[in-house]
């Protein structure tokens, strides 16, 4: 997109900063100085902008998740620095940049010590305010990834974390055992939602790399243009939109673990680079010349078949064996269903706790049912079924009224005749379409919304499913978009 700019006004001009991503609100009564506000930001900075004339309108949309804010203090209702308290409560991390007419250094203080990350005097110069929304923004992508590894490493996982009393999983953790000092590569195979990155926090805070960093690349839910520079980081200048040096994920990883989940979507072009990092531990980032070593194990995890995936020319042959090495096969819930009842305890136990609802347990028929149930989506289809009765449950007993529709009418592998998994419809009787709906829901929820992954188990093809989640207004996050060739 291009701008036409009269040369005198060239030097206030600031590079874009990546708009698909920055949304700035801003917040200002005066109509003049928001459409000049709102000139600046979207058309001249390259931005998302969103107006907003109150600060009561403005603290309502917060649920958007805005990257910053700029906000007037003379505000008609709620004064500025209760927005900013408002604003910081909700997320401390929004950076918040204060506009006033009045010179009060005092209140200019009084905001900064509130959490504002700077303060200008209207009228507005506007090259200065550029600079500091660009900074800003930085220092806001910065403390999202610190809050990120955080996130990662703030709650190590051991093998008595793992709850389990099958016999096919004890032999997992007998795997997981012998493998977990050494730095060979770990594969480990599985359905959706079988715990696969569990248990390799449980192979690398229980291994000599404890102390190191342990960090997650899902292949699958980054674009592949932008998965190299994720995977090696990029240099300045590299492409369009790296206005800076980018650190990989490998170096990021040094002296700890790479995860690289769902490692079968991994675009081929890409396959020949890891292998390379794999065998020397050394690469280069994107768009730079430096050789960089970094001492990293890497584990992976798939729910695909990389065998017929290497055999179809979709997965290069070297790779698979290299990744393969100490192969490790995490069984579907449905083949250890004793597992079933001990993990639908202990979740109710853990989210009894965090909900503040006492729970005693479940009813005869709703242990029956989830007993019965086939569980496509693995313990976090379980989980998150868990969770939700706990919260629509309205005495001290789990029923199976609370559970989701989907264990309660497909129970068991009982036709719908048969009454699926003792469970009755009642004298009501719903629309067909409300369950299509209802299942497609379902499918994404416990497919962490991966369209291709919810479309195989559900045996539908791809542009089938893209055109009823368009019909019923259903979001995923696949990139996916139909073609000729799939209808």
């Amino acid at each position: 997109m291009h701008f036409i700019i009269s040369i005198c006004a060239l030097h206030y001009f600031v590079p874009m900063q990546d708009p698909v991503k920055k949304l700035i609100f801003i917040v200002e009564d005066e109509p003049a100085n928001a459409q000049m506000l709102d000139l600046w930001v979207s058309k001249r900075w390259g931005y998302k902008s969103r107006l907003f004339g109150t600060g009561e309108e403005c603290l309502d949309n917060l649920h958007e998740s805005p990257d910053l804010v700029l906000l007037d203090l003379m505000l008609p209702g709620i004064k500025g620095e209760e927005i900013l308290a408002e604003i910081k409560k909700h997320d401390s991390n929004i950076p918040v940049i204060i506009l006033s007419a009045q010179d009060d250094v005092e209140r200019a203080v009084q905001t900064l010590r509130l959490g504002a990350n700077d303060y200008y005097g209207k009228p507005v110069d506007f090259p200065r305010l550029g600079n500091a929304v660009k900074n800003a923004l930085q220092l806001h992508e910065l403390a999202l990834e610190v809050s990120r590894l955080r996130e990662q490493t703030a709650k190590p996982v051991h093998f008595d974390n793992i709850v389990s009393n099958s016999g096919m999983m004890q032999e997992v953790f007998r795997l997981v055992e012998k493998v977990k000092d050494s730095d060979i590569c770990v594969l480990i195979m599985g359905e959706s939602g079988t715990g696969k990155e569990l248990v390799s926090k449980a192979i690398h805070y229980n291994g000599v790399r404890q102390k190191g960093p342990f960090v997650t690349v899902n292949c699958a839910s980054i674009p592949h243009d932008l998965l190299e520079s994720e995977l090696f980081g990029h240099e300045r200048g590299a492409f369009t939109g790296a206005i800076q040096r980018r650190i990989g994920r490998f170096e990021q990883a040094n002296t700890g673990t790479l995860f690289l989940d769902e490692i079968g979507e991994l675009d081929m072009s890409l396959q020949a680079k890891l292998l390379r990092v794999i065998q020397t531990k050394q690469f280069e980032r994107v768009g730079g010349n430096e050789t960089l070593t970094s001492d990293v194990r890497v584990i992976s995890a798939t729910n695909r078949d990389l065998q017929k995936a290497v055999q179809n020319k979709e997965f290069r042959e070297d790779l698979y064996f290299r990744l393969s090495t100490f192969p490790v096969i995490i069984p579907p819930l449905r083949d250890r269903r004793s597992d079933i009842l001990l993990l639908a305890e202990h979740f109710l136990k853990q989210y009894s706790e965090e909900e503040k609802k006492a729970k005693r347990g479940f009813s005869k028929n709703a242990l029956r049912l989830l007993y019965q149930y086939n569980w496509p989506g693995n313990v976090r289809e379980l989980e998150n079924a868990i969770q939700r009765a706990i919260l629509m449950s309205e005495g001290d007993t789990v029923t199976e009224r609370d559970l989701p529709m989907a264990v309660q009418t497909l129970g068991s592998d009982e036709s719908p005749g048969d009454n699926a998994g003792g469970a009755s419809l009642g004298n009501g009787i719903r629309p067909f379409e409300q369950f299509k709906e209802e299942v497609i829901r379902h499918a994404l929820k416990v497919t962490d919304g991966n369209i291709v992954e919810a479309a195989r188990q559900l045996k539908l093809g791809r542009a089938t499913l893209y055109r009823l989640m368009k019909k019923y207004k259903i979001t995923g996050n696949s990139n996916y978009r139909p073609s000729q060739s799939d209808s």
